[in-house]
């Protein structure tokens, strides 16, 4: 059996500091091992935005770790997916078997709430790309936990009522 190789995905947007990072952060959360995730910017801002990095957080992912990219910093490589948010009339020289353009707000102003609104909308449209190719994210720990735990209680109490 041949294996698959990981689908590549690149996010951009114009700063790398907010939406195209939370989207990385997102495919290698829901993908992980089964996706090569990047981001980059047209015009690379200096450092992560903190309320991206907070709202991130908040979910177990650490941004701390990401820096602002521009797009020379990518691989040369051809892409599965170019996802592109507030990139309207630049011209992406990367190459892309299917190229997306996400209509998400620049959070970057925004308010704790809102800024959550747009992490969560990019995080349902990450798992939704994901769906599409056939990338299917695995279970939580504890999810996965949680349906044993009734499985092996019914094995138990079935043996208990048959007698054996």
């Amino acid at each position: 059996m041949q294996s698959e190789r990981s689908k590549r995905l690149v996010f951009v947007c114009v700063e790398n500091c907010n939406r195209s990072q939370m989207a990385e952060a997102f495919a290698r959360m829901y993908g992980a091992g089964r996706v090569e995730a990047y981001s980059a910017g047209c015009q690379p801002a200096e450092c992560i935005h903190p309320k991206a990095i907070a709202a991130m957080q908040e979910l177990g992912y650490d941004l701390r770790r990401h820096l602002p990219k521009g797009l020379s910093d990518l691989p040369d490589v051809q892409f599965d997916v170019v996802v592109t948010m507030g990139c309207e009339g630049r011209h992406l020289s990367l190459a892309a078997k299917t190229r997306e353009d996400w209509p998400v707000p620049c959070p970057k102003e925004l308010a704790t709430e809102p800024f959550r609104a747009v992490r969560d909308l990019i995080g349902r449209k990450v798992q939704e790309l994901l769906a599409r190719l056939q990338v299917f994210p695995s279970p939580p720990v504890s999810s996965a936990l949680q349906t044993l735990v009734p499985l092996e209680n019914a094995v138990r109490n079935r043996g208990h009522s048959s007698g054996i």
